[in-house]
């Protein structure tokens, strides 16, 4: 299942671990694997200050975050939606973990395609499964990215 239209904008001074290439690899693969089609996808790297912004403004926290998801469909339509991702933060997480960078940009594309195919991680139970989630697509993916 392919992206009908797919955007990738590198808004820091940073350079990636991925470039759009691997991000459309990454994110494809979600959407064939939850049998979900896409007719639009925009993947928009940004820093702390902007993400601190886009979390204020529009769901009114006041932290920086990894990754914001905006979707544009609804239930069962081709998935739209805008992936907002805080490149220092993700850098700054796989540091903590002790993995690698790239590793850590390809967990966060793949949760950010999870919410918009509808997953949520407010309770336990859904955080768990979104975890297991990302992990599958993670080993599906570590030959081929």
């Amino acid at each position: 299942m392919a992206i009908a239209e797919f955007n990738f904008f590198n808004e820091t001074d940073l350079r990636l671990p991925l470039d759009e290439k691997v991000a459309l690899k990454i994110t494809g693969a979600v959407f064939q694997g939850e049998n979900r089609s896409c007719s639009l996808l925009e993947i928009v790297f940004v820093d702390d200050a902007e993400i601190l912004r886009i979390n204020q403004e529009h769901l009114q926290h006041d932290y920086v975050t990894d990754i914001i998801t905006f979707p544009y469909h609804e239930g069962e339509e081709d998935i739209e939606g805008t992936l907002f991702c805080c490149a220092t933060q993700i850098i700054r997480q796989a540091a903590e973990e002790k993995i690698l960078a790239g590793t850590e940009f390809a967990r966060i594309l793949i949760h950010g395609v999870l919410h918009l195919c509808g997953y949520e991680d407010a309770q336990p139970a859904q955080k768990q499964r979104m975890t297991e989630k990302e992990n599958y697509y993670l080993n599906q993916l570590e030959f081929t990215v």
